[in-house]
Protein backbone atom coordinates (compact mmCIF):
# COMPACT_ATOMS: atom_id res chain seq x y z
CA UNK A 1 0.00 0.00 0.00
CA UNK A 2 1.33 3.36 -0.65
CA UNK A 3 1.97 6.05 1.75
CA UNK A 4 1.10 8.96 -0.80
CA UNK A 5 -1.72 8.40 -3.33
CA UNK A 6 -2.03 11.41 -5.05
CA UNK A 7 -5.77 10.89 -7.33
CA UNK A 8 -6.51 13.30 -10.39
CA UNK A 9 -4.90 16.19 -8.82
CA UNK A 10 -5.35 19.96 -10.09
CA UNK A 11 -3.78 22.65 -8.84
CA UNK A 12 -4.54 26.62 -10.63
CA UNK A 13 -4.34 30.39 -10.13
CA UNK A 14 -7.10 32.91 -11.25
CA UNK A 15 -8.24 29.94 -14.07
CA UNK A 16 -4.57 29.04 -15.09
CA UNK A 17 -3.72 25.58 -14.53
CA UNK A 18 -0.36 24.65 -13.06
CA UNK A 19 -0.94 21.01 -12.23
CA UNK A 20 -3.12 18.81 -14.40
CA UNK A 21 -5.09 15.84 -13.56
CA UNK A 22 -1.77 14.68 -11.57
CA UNK A 23 -1.46 11.20 -10.36
CA UNK A 24 1.04 9.05 -8.60
CA UNK A 25 0.99 6.58 -6.01
CA UNK A 26 4.68 6.30 -3.23
CA UNK A 27 5.42 3.18 -1.64
CA UNK A 28 6.51 3.28 2.24
CA UNK A 29 10.02 3.80 2.27
CA UNK A 30 10.88 5.03 -0.88
CA UNK A 31 12.79 7.72 -2.04
CA UNK A 32 10.67 8.96 -4.77
CA UNK A 33 12.43 12.39 -6.78
CA UNK A 34 10.38 14.46 -8.58
CA UNK A 35 12.55 16.30 -11.58
CA UNK A 36 11.01 18.95 -14.00
CA UNK A 37 12.14 22.23 -15.59
CA UNK A 38 10.78 25.78 -13.65
CA UNK A 39 7.18 25.90 -13.84
CA UNK A 40 6.87 22.02 -14.52
CA UNK A 41 4.39 21.64 -11.03
CA UNK A 42 6.89 20.06 -8.83
CA UNK A 43 7.26 22.21 -5.61
CA UNK A 44 3.41 22.89 -5.81
CA UNK A 45 2.69 19.55 -5.60
CA UNK A 46 5.39 19.31 -2.84
CA UNK A 47 3.27 21.75 -1.17
CA UNK A 48 0.44 20.50 -2.01
CA UNK A 49 0.92 17.33 0.13
CA UNK A 50 2.10 19.26 3.32
CA UNK A 51 -1.05 21.40 2.74
CA UNK A 52 1.05 24.96 2.25
CA UNK A 53 0.13 26.12 -0.99
CA UNK A 54 -1.24 29.93 -1.26
CA UNK A 55 -4.91 30.62 -0.11
CA UNK A 56 -5.63 31.97 -3.52
CA UNK A 57 -4.85 28.33 -4.79
CA UNK A 58 -7.69 26.43 -6.67
CA UNK A 59 -7.16 22.88 -5.81
CA UNK A 60 -9.38 19.73 -7.16
CA UNK A 61 -8.38 16.00 -6.70
CA UNK A 62 -7.03 13.83 -3.46
CA UNK A 63 -4.16 13.35 -1.34
CA UNK A 64 -4.35 10.66 0.73
CA UNK A 65 -1.47 9.73 3.16
CA UNK A 66 -1.88 5.91 4.44
CA UNK A 67 -4.90 5.61 3.12
CA UNK A 68 -6.75 8.89 5.07
CA UNK A 69 -7.39 12.04 2.86
CA UNK A 70 -5.58 15.36 4.31
CA UNK A 71 -7.73 17.04 6.53
CA UNK A 72 -9.36 20.57 5.58
CA UNK A 73 -8.92 21.91 8.42
CA UNK A 74 -5.88 23.85 8.72
CA UNK A 75 -5.73 23.26 12.57
CA UNK A 76 -5.80 19.25 11.80
CA UNK A 77 -3.33 19.70 8.83
CA UNK A 78 -0.52 21.45 11.01
CA UNK A 79 -1.22 18.50 13.31
CA UNK A 80 -0.42 16.60 10.95
CA UNK A 81 2.21 18.45 9.55
CA UNK A 82 3.66 18.41 12.82
CA UNK A 83 3.84 14.67 13.81
CA UNK A 84 4.33 12.99 10.18
CA UNK A 85 5.54 15.62 7.54
CA UNK A 86 8.99 16.92 7.70
CA UNK A 87 9.73 19.62 4.93
CA UNK A 88 13.50 20.87 3.91
CA UNK A 89 12.87 23.98 1.97
CA UNK A 90 15.49 25.23 -0.93
CA UNK A 91 16.96 28.09 0.40
CA UNK A 92 18.07 27.85 4.64
CA UNK A 93 19.06 30.91 4.91
CA UNK A 94 15.72 32.41 4.17
CA UNK A 95 13.90 29.95 5.72
CA UNK A 96 15.48 30.01 8.62
CA UNK A 97 14.94 33.37 11.50
CA UNK A 98 17.76 34.99 11.34
CA UNK A 99 17.57 36.16 14.47
CA UNK A 100 17.00 33.00 16.98
CA UNK A 101 19.91 30.50 17.37
CA UNK A 102 19.17 27.78 15.54
CA UNK A 103 19.04 25.45 18.86
CA UNK A 104 16.15 27.58 19.51
CA UNK A 105 14.42 27.20 16.11
CA UNK A 106 14.84 23.23 16.32
CA UNK A 107 13.96 23.47 19.89
CA UNK A 108 10.83 24.78 18.65
CA UNK A 109 9.98 22.42 16.19
CA UNK A 110 10.27 19.62 19.24
CA UNK A 111 7.92 21.48 21.22
CA UNK A 112 5.09 21.23 18.58
CA UNK A 113 5.52 17.15 18.22
CA UNK A 114 5.12 14.08 20.60
CA UNK A 115 8.67 13.14 20.93
CA UNK A 116 10.05 16.44 23.10
CA UNK A 117 10.44 14.34 25.91
CA UNK A 118 12.63 11.31 23.72
CA UNK A 119 14.09 13.79 21.42
CA UNK A 120 16.66 16.77 22.52
CA UNK A 121 18.33 19.41 20.23
CA UNK A 122 21.79 17.76 20.61
CA UNK A 123 20.82 14.07 19.69
CA UNK A 124 19.23 15.83 16.46
CA UNK A 125 22.41 17.76 16.03
CA UNK A 126 24.46 14.57 16.18
CA UNK A 127 22.40 12.84 13.52
CA UNK A 128 22.66 15.44 11.06
CA UNK A 129 26.61 15.85 11.51
CA UNK A 130 26.67 18.96 13.57
CA UNK A 131 27.87 19.33 17.17
CA UNK A 132 26.36 20.33 19.67
CA UNK A 133 27.97 24.09 19.99
CA UNK A 134 25.99 24.53 17.04
CA UNK A 135 22.84 25.12 18.81
CA UNK A 136 24.06 27.80 20.27
CA UNK A 137 25.31 30.15 16.67
CA UNK A 138 22.58 31.73 14.65
CA UNK A 139 21.67 31.05 10.63
CA UNK A 140 24.23 33.50 9.05
CA UNK A 141 27.11 32.22 11.44
CA UNK A 142 26.66 28.66 9.60
CA UNK A 143 27.65 27.58 6.05
CA UNK A 144 25.77 26.72 3.50
CA UNK A 145 25.71 22.89 4.13
CA UNK A 146 25.40 23.69 7.91
CA UNK A 147 22.63 25.42 7.56
CA UNK A 148 20.89 22.49 5.34
CA UNK A 149 21.55 20.26 7.94
CA UNK A 150 19.87 22.80 10.39
CA UNK A 151 16.71 22.58 8.25
CA UNK A 152 16.76 18.12 8.19
CA UNK A 153 17.44 17.94 11.86
CA UNK A 154 14.52 20.36 12.03
CA UNK A 155 12.32 18.27 10.03
CA UNK A 156 13.22 15.49 11.97
CA UNK A 157 12.37 17.01 14.93
CA UNK A 158 8.38 15.30 14.62
CA UNK A 159 10.36 11.36 13.48
CA UNK A 160 8.11 11.83 10.14
CA UNK A 161 7.39 8.86 8.14
CA UNK A 162 7.51 11.40 4.93
CA UNK A 163 10.30 14.02 4.16
CA UNK A 164 10.06 16.37 1.61
CA UNK A 165 12.99 17.87 0.37
CA UNK A 166 12.62 20.72 -2.29
CA UNK A 167 15.60 21.32 -4.50
CA UNK A 168 18.09 20.84 -0.79
CA UNK A 169 21.70 20.61 -2.67
CA UNK A 170 20.96 23.08 -5.79
CA UNK A 171 23.40 26.01 -3.90
CA UNK A 172 26.12 23.70 -2.15
CA UNK A 173 29.40 22.69 -3.40
CA UNK A 174 29.98 19.50 -4.81
CA UNK A 175 31.39 18.11 -1.59
CA UNK A 176 29.00 19.91 0.82
CA UNK A 177 26.22 18.79 -2.12
CA UNK A 178 27.34 14.54 -2.07
CA UNK A 179 27.64 14.87 1.95
CA UNK A 180 24.07 16.35 2.22
CA UNK A 181 23.07 13.34 -0.06
CA UNK A 182 24.76 10.66 1.44
CA UNK A 183 23.37 12.35 5.07
CA UNK A 184 19.80 12.06 4.09
CA UNK A 185 19.80 8.63 2.62
CA UNK A 186 21.58 7.59 5.89
CA UNK A 187 18.34 8.77 7.79
CA UNK A 188 16.29 7.48 5.49
CA UNK A 189 17.12 3.97 5.82
CA UNK A 190 17.72 4.11 9.45
CA UNK A 191 14.29 5.55 10.26
CA UNK A 192 12.74 3.48 7.13
CA UNK A 193 11.89 7.24 6.48
CA UNK A 194 9.61 8.03 2.81
CA UNK A 195 11.39 10.68 1.12
CA UNK A 196 9.69 13.04 -1.94
CA UNK A 197 12.91 14.53 -3.70
CA UNK A 198 12.16 17.66 -5.73
CA UNK A 199 15.19 18.78 -7.86
CA UNK A 200 15.95 19.88 -11.24
CA UNK A 201 19.61 17.91 -11.05
CA UNK A 202 18.91 14.23 -12.46
CA UNK A 203 22.49 13.62 -11.50
CA UNK A 204 21.46 13.88 -7.68
CA UNK A 205 17.86 12.12 -8.39
CA UNK A 206 19.96 9.01 -10.04
CA UNK A 207 22.25 9.20 -6.95
CA UNK A 208 19.54 9.50 -4.17
CA UNK A 209 16.30 7.88 -5.17
CA UNK A 210 14.86 4.48 -6.27
CA UNK A 211 11.98 5.84 -7.81
CA UNK A 212 11.41 8.91 -9.96
CA UNK A 213 8.36 10.99 -11.68
CA UNK A 214 9.17 13.26 -14.71
CA UNK A 215 6.65 16.56 -15.11
CA UNK A 216 6.03 18.86 -17.67
CA UNK A 217 4.14 21.77 -17.55
CA UNK A 218 2.05 20.48 -14.78
CA UNK A 219 1.64 17.48 -16.19
CA UNK A 220 3.16 13.55 -15.84
CA UNK A 221 5.08 12.82 -18.59
CA UNK A 222 6.54 9.42 -17.38
CA UNK A 223 7.36 7.64 -13.53
CA UNK A 224 8.98 4.58 -12.55
CA UNK A 225 12.31 3.17 -11.42
CA UNK A 226 14.97 5.33 -11.53
CA UNK A 227 17.75 3.19 -13.32
CA UNK A 228 14.78 2.46 -16.19
CA UNK A 229 13.37 6.23 -16.66
CA UNK A 230 16.90 8.08 -16.20
CA UNK A 231 18.82 5.10 -18.41
CA UNK A 232 16.17 4.24 -21.23
CA UNK A 233 13.23 7.32 -21.27
CA UNK A 234 10.88 6.49 -23.55
CA UNK A 235 8.83 10.18 -23.88
CA UNK A 236 11.01 12.75 -25.98
CA UNK A 237 11.02 15.00 -22.94
CA UNK A 238 12.93 12.86 -20.55
CA UNK A 239 15.40 12.01 -23.24
CA UNK A 240 15.82 15.51 -23.75
CA UNK A 241 16.50 16.48 -20.01
CA UNK A 242 18.71 13.65 -20.08
CA UNK A 243 21.27 14.72 -23.43
CA UNK A 244 21.30 18.33 -21.52
CA UNK A 245 23.14 16.62 -18.55
CA UNK A 246 25.99 15.47 -20.52
CA UNK A 247 28.25 18.24 -21.57
CA UNK A 248 31.29 17.69 -23.09
CA UNK A 249 34.55 18.88 -22.53
CA UNK A 250 36.14 21.71 -24.17
CA UNK A 251 36.92 21.16 -27.61
CA UNK A 252 39.49 22.82 -30.04
CA UNK A 253 43.11 24.10 -30.09
CA UNK A 254 44.03 25.23 -26.31
CA UNK A 255 43.97 29.26 -25.53
CA UNK A 256 47.34 30.60 -26.87
CA UNK A 257 48.16 33.11 -24.10
CA UNK A 258 48.13 36.76 -25.41
CA UNK A 259 49.43 39.97 -23.58
CA UNK A 260 48.36 40.27 -20.05
CA UNK A 261 44.67 41.67 -19.27
CA UNK A 262 44.56 41.18 -15.97
CA UNK A 263 47.50 41.05 -13.07
CA UNK A 264 46.89 40.19 -9.33
CA UNK A 265 49.86 40.40 -7.18
CA UNK A 266 49.63 39.14 -3.96
CA UNK A 267 46.32 40.00 -2.91
CA UNK A 268 45.61 39.66 0.63
CA UNK A 269 41.90 40.67 2.14
CA UNK A 270 41.54 40.12 5.74
CA UNK A 271 38.13 40.81 8.35
CA UNK A 272 38.30 41.37 11.52
CA UNK A 273 36.36 39.38 13.98
CA UNK A 274 33.38 41.06 15.71
CA UNK A 275 31.82 40.53 19.26
CA UNK A 276 33.65 41.37 22.83
CA UNK A 277 37.32 42.06 21.66
CA UNK A 278 37.68 41.24 18.15
CA UNK A 279 41.70 42.34 18.54
CA UNK A 280 42.34 39.32 20.51
CA UNK A 281 41.46 37.61 17.62
CA UNK A 282 43.85 37.09 14.69
CA UNK A 283 41.96 38.42 11.57
CA UNK A 284 40.07 36.41 8.92
CA UNK A 285 42.12 36.06 5.74
CA UNK A 286 39.57 35.71 2.95
CA UNK A 287 41.79 35.84 0.68
CA UNK A 288 45.22 35.24 1.44
CA UNK A 289 48.54 36.44 -0.73
CA UNK A 290 47.03 35.36 -4.08
CA UNK A 291 48.61 35.61 -7.42
CA UNK A 292 47.32 35.07 -10.81
CA UNK A 293 46.96 36.52 -14.06
CA UNK A 294 44.82 36.77 -17.05
CA UNK A 295 45.67 36.85 -20.66
CA UNK A 296 42.99 38.78 -22.68
CA UNK A 297 41.00 36.80 -24.63
CA UNK A 298 41.04 33.91 -21.89
CA UNK A 299 38.38 32.10 -19.77
CA UNK A 300 39.76 31.59 -16.28
CA UNK A 301 37.49 29.45 -13.98
CA UNK A 302 37.86 29.60 -9.94
CA UNK A 303 36.70 26.30 -8.13
CA UNK A 304 36.72 25.47 -4.47
CA UNK A 305 34.27 24.58 -1.81
CA UNK A 306 32.16 27.25 0.02
CA UNK A 307 33.95 29.87 2.00
CA UNK A 308 37.29 29.51 0.11
CA UNK A 309 37.38 33.25 -0.96
CA UNK A 310 36.78 32.91 -4.83
CA UNK A 311 33.72 35.73 -4.47
CA UNK A 312 35.51 37.97 -2.51
CA UNK A 313 38.27 37.80 -4.72
CA UNK A 314 36.10 38.95 -7.76
CA UNK A 315 34.38 41.69 -6.10
CA UNK A 316 38.27 43.09 -5.88
CA UNK A 317 38.63 42.45 -9.17
CA UNK A 318 35.54 44.29 -10.38
CA UNK A 319 36.06 47.11 -7.52
CA UNK A 320 33.46 46.36 -5.07
CA UNK A 321 35.94 45.52 -2.20
CA UNK A 322 38.96 46.36 -1.28
CA UNK A 323 42.30 44.73 -1.00
CA UNK A 324 44.17 44.74 2.75
CA UNK A 325 47.38 44.44 0.87
CA UNK A 326 48.73 43.38 -2.28
CA UNK A 327 47.51 45.30 -5.62
CA UNK A 328 46.05 44.79 -9.03
CA UNK A 329 47.10 46.11 -12.72
CA UNK A 330 44.09 45.92 -15.35
CA UNK A 331 45.80 46.75 -18.61
CA UNK A 332 48.46 48.56 -16.73
CA UNK A 333 45.87 50.67 -14.50
CA UNK A 334 47.22 49.66 -11.00
CA UNK A 335 44.21 49.34 -8.62
CA UNK A 336 43.50 47.40 -4.50
CA UNK A 337 39.72 47.15 -5.62
CA UNK A 338 37.19 50.02 -4.20
CA UNK A 339 39.92 52.89 -5.89
CA UNK A 340 39.59 51.55 -9.61
CA UNK A 341 39.32 54.80 -11.43
CA UNK A 342 36.12 55.87 -12.48
CA UNK A 343 37.03 55.57 -16.46
CA UNK A 344 37.98 51.84 -16.06
CA UNK A 345 34.63 50.80 -14.44
CA UNK A 346 32.91 50.37 -17.81
CA UNK A 347 35.68 47.75 -18.27
CA UNK A 348 34.91 45.35 -16.05
CA UNK A 349 31.86 43.70 -15.64
CA UNK A 350 29.99 41.26 -13.03
CA UNK A 351 27.06 39.02 -13.19
CA UNK A 352 26.01 38.04 -9.96
CA UNK A 353 24.81 34.46 -8.67
CA UNK A 354 21.53 35.25 -8.07
CA UNK A 355 19.91 37.49 -11.33
CA UNK A 356 16.24 37.86 -9.42
CA UNK A 357 17.83 39.45 -6.49
CA UNK A 358 20.40 41.88 -8.36
CA UNK A 359 17.88 43.60 -10.22
CA UNK A 360 15.64 46.22 -8.55
CA UNK A 361 11.68 45.37 -8.77
CA UNK A 362 10.49 48.45 -9.03
CA UNK A 363 12.56 49.07 -12.06
CA UNK A 364 11.72 48.48 -15.95
CA UNK A 365 14.14 45.77 -17.70
CA UNK A 366 15.03 49.34 -20.08
CA UNK A 367 16.09 51.23 -16.74
CA UNK A 368 18.05 48.53 -14.92
CA UNK A 369 19.63 47.49 -18.07
CA UNK A 370 20.71 51.30 -18.97
CA UNK A 371 21.92 52.30 -15.31
CA UNK A 372 25.57 51.02 -15.58
CA UNK A 373 25.71 53.53 -18.80
CA UNK A 374 26.16 56.14 -15.95
CA UNK A 375 29.99 54.65 -16.62
CA UNK A 376 29.99 55.96 -20.09
CA UNK A 377 30.69 59.61 -20.32
CA UNK A 378 28.86 61.40 -23.06
CA UNK A 379 26.26 59.05 -24.63
CA UNK A 380 23.27 60.87 -26.34
CA UNK A 381 20.08 59.89 -25.39
CA UNK A 382 19.76 58.14 -28.40
CA UNK A 383 23.46 55.94 -28.14
CA UNK A 384 21.92 55.14 -24.81
CA UNK A 385 18.86 53.79 -26.21
CA UNK A 386 20.78 51.81 -28.83
CA UNK A 387 23.12 50.39 -26.29
CA UNK A 388 20.37 49.03 -24.12
CA UNK A 389 18.56 47.50 -27.68
CA UNK A 390 21.60 46.15 -28.81
CA UNK A 391 22.66 44.57 -25.05
CA UNK A 392 19.11 43.07 -24.85
CA UNK A 393 18.78 41.53 -28.80
CA UNK A 394 22.43 40.09 -28.39
CA UNK A 395 21.53 37.71 -25.41
CA UNK A 396 18.38 36.49 -27.57
CA UNK A 397 15.36 38.36 -26.34
CA UNK A 398 13.48 40.66 -27.96
CA UNK A 399 13.25 44.51 -27.65
CA UNK A 400 9.80 44.70 -26.66
CA UNK A 401 10.26 42.97 -23.40
CA UNK A 402 12.23 46.06 -22.09
CA UNK A 403 9.10 47.23 -20.45
CA UNK A 404 8.73 44.39 -18.34
CA UNK A 405 9.98 44.00 -14.60
CA UNK A 406 11.90 41.03 -13.56
CA UNK A 407 9.34 39.21 -12.07
CA UNK A 408 8.05 38.49 -15.55
CA UNK A 409 10.20 36.82 -16.89
CA UNK A 410 11.41 32.88 -16.10
CA UNK A 411 14.65 31.82 -14.15
CA UNK A 412 16.58 31.43 -17.64
CA UNK A 413 15.58 35.25 -18.91
CA UNK A 414 16.77 36.82 -16.33
CA UNK A 415 19.98 35.16 -16.17
CA UNK A 416 19.92 36.56 -20.26
CA UNK A 417 19.46 39.91 -18.94
CA UNK A 418 21.85 40.05 -16.11
CA UNK A 419 24.50 39.12 -18.83
CA UNK A 420 23.02 41.73 -21.49
CA UNK A 421 23.51 44.67 -18.31
CA UNK A 422 26.95 43.01 -17.97
CA UNK A 423 27.64 44.20 -21.70
CA UNK A 424 25.97 47.15 -22.13
CA UNK A 425 29.02 48.94 -21.16
CA UNK A 426 30.92 47.04 -23.99
CA UNK A 427 33.52 45.70 -20.98
CA UNK A 428 37.17 44.13 -22.00
CA UNK A 429 36.48 41.80 -18.75
CA UNK A 430 33.50 39.82 -17.16
CA UNK A 431 33.33 38.01 -13.90
CA UNK A 432 30.42 35.32 -13.85
CA UNK A 433 29.12 34.06 -10.24
CA UNK A 434 27.84 31.20 -10.57
CA UNK A 435 26.09 31.93 -13.67
CA UNK A 436 24.08 29.01 -14.28
CA UNK A 437 23.60 27.03 -10.65
CA UNK A 438 19.91 28.00 -10.59
CA UNK A 439 19.25 27.17 -14.10
CA UNK A 440 17.64 24.11 -15.43
CA UNK A 441 19.61 21.75 -17.38
CA UNK A 442 18.30 22.56 -20.68
CA UNK A 443 18.12 26.59 -19.55
CA UNK A 444 21.92 25.93 -18.27
CA UNK A 445 22.75 24.60 -22.01
CA UNK A 446 21.09 27.63 -23.73
CA UNK A 447 23.07 29.95 -21.39
CA UNK A 448 26.90 28.56 -22.02
CA UNK A 449 26.10 28.60 -25.49
CA UNK A 450 25.24 32.03 -25.69
CA UNK A 451 28.21 33.07 -23.50
CA UNK A 452 30.54 31.00 -25.66
CA UNK A 453 29.36 33.07 -28.84
CA UNK A 454 28.95 35.99 -26.88
CA UNK A 455 32.64 35.54 -26.01
CA UNK A 456 33.65 34.94 -30.09
CA UNK A 457 31.75 37.91 -31.14
CA UNK A 458 33.52 40.52 -28.28
CA UNK A 459 36.40 38.67 -28.20
CA UNK A 460 35.60 39.25 -24.00
CA UNK A 461 37.71 37.67 -21.41
CA UNK A 462 36.11 35.60 -18.46
CA UNK A 463 36.61 34.85 -15.01
CA UNK A 464 34.17 31.99 -14.01
CA UNK A 465 33.45 31.19 -10.63
CA UNK A 466 31.49 28.08 -10.22
CA UNK A 467 30.65 24.67 -8.21
CA UNK A 468 29.94 22.76 -11.49
CA UNK A 469 32.95 20.83 -12.88
CA UNK A 470 31.01 19.75 -15.71
CA UNK A 471 30.57 23.50 -16.63
CA UNK A 472 33.86 24.22 -16.05
CA UNK A 473 35.25 21.44 -17.91
CA UNK A 474 32.63 22.36 -21.28
CA UNK A 475 33.65 26.38 -20.83
CA UNK A 476 37.37 27.01 -19.34
CA UNK A 477 40.63 27.64 -21.12
CA UNK A 478 42.38 26.85 -17.28
CA UNK A 479 41.14 26.51 -13.72
CA UNK A 480 42.53 27.99 -10.50
CA UNK A 481 41.42 25.57 -7.09
CA UNK A 482 41.11 27.55 -4.06
CA UNK A 483 41.05 26.75 -0.94
CA UNK A 484 41.13 28.49 2.41
CA UNK A 485 41.78 31.77 0.60
CA UNK A 486 44.95 30.12 -1.01
CA UNK A 487 45.06 29.22 -4.88
CA UNK A 488 46.29 25.51 -4.05
CA UNK A 489 46.26 24.37 -8.13
CA UNK A 490 45.72 25.41 -11.13
CA UNK A 491 46.03 24.43 -14.77
CA UNK A 492 43.81 23.26 -18.07
CA UNK A 493 40.88 21.07 -17.16
CA UNK A 494 41.28 18.46 -18.59
CA UNK A 495 44.31 17.42 -17.27
CA UNK A 496 43.55 18.66 -13.88
CA UNK A 497 40.59 16.62 -13.59
CA UNK A 498 42.34 13.40 -14.90
CA UNK A 499 45.14 13.49 -12.60
CA UNK A 500 44.76 15.84 -9.44
CA UNK A 501 47.55 16.45 -7.72
CA UNK A 502 46.29 18.61 -4.35
CA UNK A 503 43.97 16.63 -1.65
CA UNK A 504 41.06 19.19 -2.44
CA UNK A 505 41.53 18.48 -6.08
CA UNK A 506 40.81 14.62 -5.56
CA UNK A 507 38.50 15.25 -2.99
CA UNK A 508 36.43 17.52 -5.66
CA UNK A 509 36.56 14.72 -8.12
CA UNK A 510 35.41 12.29 -5.84
CA UNK A 511 32.42 14.15 -4.88
CA UNK A 512 30.97 14.51 -8.32
CA UNK A 513 28.40 12.85 -8.87
CA UNK A 514 28.65 9.83 -11.94
CA UNK A 515 27.53 10.88 -15.23
CA UNK A 516 23.42 9.41 -16.05
CA UNK A 517 24.12 6.23 -17.60
CA UNK A 518 22.87 5.97 -21.59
Amino acid sequence: MSLVEIDKLSIGFDGRPAVSNLTLGIARGARFGIIGESGSGKSLTALSIAGLLPENAEVSGTIRLDGNALPADEKAMARLRGQRIGMVFQEPMTALNPLMRVGEQIGEALALTRHQSETSVASLLSEVGLEAQHAQRFPHQLSGGQRQRVMIAMALASAPDLMIADEPTSALDVITQRMVLDLIREICDRRQMTLIFISHDMRAVAALCDQVAVLRGGELIESGPVAKVLAEPSAAYTQKLVAATRMAPRQGTPHVAKKNLLEVDHLTRAFAHGGFWPWRKPPLLAVNDVSLSVSAGECLALVGPSGCGKTTLARMIVGLDSATAGEMRFEGTSYRGLDLPAARRADLSLVFQDPFGSFNPRLTVARSLGEPLRLVPGLSPIEHEQRVTEAIESVGLDRAMLARYPHEFSGGQRQRLAIARALVTRPSLVVLDEPVSALDVSVRGDVLDLLAKLQQQHGLTYIIISHDLDMVAAMADRVLVMEAGKIVEEGRPDALFAHPQHRLTKALMAARLPEIAA
